[in-house]
């Protein structure tokens, strides 16, 4: 039979609506509160919620607003209330759930409703995961202010130090339900006319500019020209500052246009105590989505992650989050399982390398530095293949081998050949 979650903050509730469904067959879980349901919800993915509106810490509208924003409604949804009215039952049901009861509730009426609801089809189509599902994280709460006021008067709008997976949870914030959706630094082919106006009213992506290469470049130029014919927002994302743009090649007018309004990513480093919120939901996430093994956070792990120094800001928490759905050897991931895995990628960084000394130099010799370092490590990666170093660098060929020339680095006869 069906596994139950029953949320309500009266424990006679509770326990009469416990006693029936048990005896129906059904495996009960309890929850007095919300904070209580999301762990239940978290560790044993119910069939089935029967979820009270009027709750003392968070009402059961806005836990299920919380659970669709962050595509944990993956399991049909009943309301109940003893002070039920149209409104409510209206709102529940635009927001996701699927029926509602009101109390007292009659035996034969709450077989016959649950009986339903288990039947009832989720959609398999699973929602983005924007900022709305980090409602309880004030760094994020107050972001989404940000890229909302900013986003609501311009049509191009950049995210500083962001990029991949926090670039697209901003730009999918703003994305208008429904509306399409044109990742441009994903396509390697020319854009057209017929491309923007399928995409028209909706939104355009780029998950990091420092990545685009010479034709996605002119692709972004193109666009950038029929944004408000088409009645389209462009959202970008950069890790590096702009001037690395510049100084890649890029055309100094395409990137002040793209410099005109933007956001800047906060800094987790200053905001250590909202990884413990951040952490779960993303870890929910990647196993409702992407089929990781299903795990949850022990306490001890998220306070290892909170007390953790955030050099690599937000893209490091994601990648340490999605190591450790992989890794962890139990479903609980416990601090050891943080530590291991943060101690991992110290040891993997290079160590021959050290980063302070560039401060010490000179502006000329710490940029020479950096690009050698810079691209030493593209062409080791790709083994050489200068096809791909180009466009891992946004770099058009020619260009790149003079730049790997002027920095010394042996490129080989045949490279040299190809640059006579």
């Amino acid at each position: 039979m069906a596994q139950i979650l029953v949320v309500d903050d009266e424990m006679g509730i509770r326990e009469l609506l416990s006693e029936i469904l048990t005896d129906e067959g059904h495996s009960v879980a309890l929850a007095e509160n919300a904070a209580a349901a999301r762990r239940v919800r978290s560790e044993r993915r119910p069939d089935l919620v029967l979820l009270d509106i009027w709750m003392p810490d968070t009402d059961g509208i806005s836990l299920l607003k919380e659970w669709s924003a962050a595509n944990l409604l993956t399991m049909p949804v009943v309301m109940m209330s003893g002070h039920g009215t149209i409104d409510s039952a209206v709102e529940a049901t635009r927001v996701g759930a699927v029926d509602f009861l009101e109390k007292p509730i009659a035996l034969q009426k709450l077989l016959q409703t649950v009986k339903k609801a288990l039947k009832h089809e989720v959609s398999s189509t699973k929602p983005p995961l924007t900022l709305d599902a980090f409602s309880r994280s004030p760094l994020l709460k107050d972001l989404k202010k940000r890229l909302e006021q900013a986003a609501a008067n311009t049509s191009v709008l950049l995210l500083k130090s962001a990029s991949g997976s926090i670039a697209e949870i901003c730009a999918r914030t703003l994305q208008a339900p429904k509306t399409p959706w044109l990742d441009l630094s994903a396509s390697s082919m020319p854009l057209t006319q017929e491309m923007l106006e399928n995409a028209s009213g909706g939104m355009l992506f780029i998950a990091d500019l420092m990545l685009m290469g010479r034709l996605q470049q002119k692709n972004l130029a193109f666009a950038l020209e029929r944004l408000e014919k088409y009645h389209l927002q462009l959202v970008a994302a950069v890790s590096r500052p702009l001037t690395a743009l510049v100084d890649a090649g890029w055309d100094q007018s395409l990137v002040a246009r793209l410099g005109e309004v933007w956001v800047a990513l906060p800094q987790l480093s200053g905001h250590a105590d909202d990884v413990p919120e951040i952490a779960p939901l993303v870890l929910t996430h990647l196993v409702e989505r992407h089929g990781v093994p299903p795990r949850r956070f022990s306490s001890a792990a998220l306070n290892a992650l909170r007390l953790h120094h955030w050099q690599g800001e937000w893209v490091e928490l994601l990648a340490v989050i999605r190591n450790l759905a992989v890794a962890a050897l139990e479903d609980e991931i416990s601090a050891e399982d943080v530590d291991n895995i943060l101690q991992r990628d110290s040891d993997a960084a290079p160590k021959s390398v050290p980063s302070l000394p560039l401060f010490n130099q000179p502006l000329r010799e710490a940029r020479e530095a950096f690009e050698r370092q810079y691209f030493e490590h593209h062409l080791k990666n790709e083994r050489g293949n200068m096809t791909r170093v180009a466009e891992k660098t946004g770099l058009e060929r020619t260009h790149l081998y003079r730049k790997l020339k002027q920095l010394g680095l042996n490129l080989g006869r045949k490279v040299e050949e190809l640059d006579q």
